[in-house]
């Protein structure tokens, strides 16, 4: 990840990227629960196509074509995925 001067660094713990490397590989639907940058909160039903590091942060690719950062996401499957913006 190269460090962004903006904002400060995200850090995700391996395990988290583990579990969504895992859902690319499968191709498994999930449930995602995540926290827009306004605030709101989504409930979708999709899968995960990627993972990307941009300016010092990750974030996964939907199959809808949203990217979501990771430090959003408050579930994944109705399990906690990191302890953040929550």
């Amino acid at each position: 990840m190269i460090p962004s001067r903006s904002a400060p660094q995200t850090v995700v713990p391996w395990s988290a990227l583990d579990i969504l490397s895992g859902y690319i590989t499968s191709g498994q639907l999930a449930e995602i629960v995540y926290r827009d940058t306004s605030g709101q909160i989504f409930t979708v039903h999709d899968t995960i196509k990627d993972l990307y590091s941009r300016a010092g942060h990750d974030y996964v690719l939907l199959g809808r074509n949203v990217m979501v950062g990771i430090d959003h996401i408050i579930t994944l499957d109705g399990q906690r995925l990191c302890l953040t913006f929550h």
